[in-house]
């Protein structure tokens, strides 16, 4: 899939935010692994990183759609 100059900027713009999200759901995952949670926490822990796994499939996707393809 080739991408014009518009769609490339719009995608990096895209990618940009879902990394800052991931890292930020990393800090929070970090933050609260550290300290003793009651139950339901360790319920919240396990949906951040759900949504955390699911932001980076977006990553990558985002990722491989910036790369140009080379013929072979």
């Amino acid at each position: 899939m080739i991408l014009n100059e518009q769609e490339i900027v719009e995608t990096r713009a895209a990618l940009h935010e879902l990394q800052v999200e991931h890292r930020d759901l990393n800090l929070v995952i970090d933050h609260l692994a550290a300290t003793p949670l009651p139950e339901q926490d360790q319920l919240l822990i396990q949906r951040l990183k759900k949504r955390k796994l699911l932001l980076k499939d977006k990553i990558n996707q985002f990722e491989q759609m910036l790369v140009p393809d080379i013929p072979a």
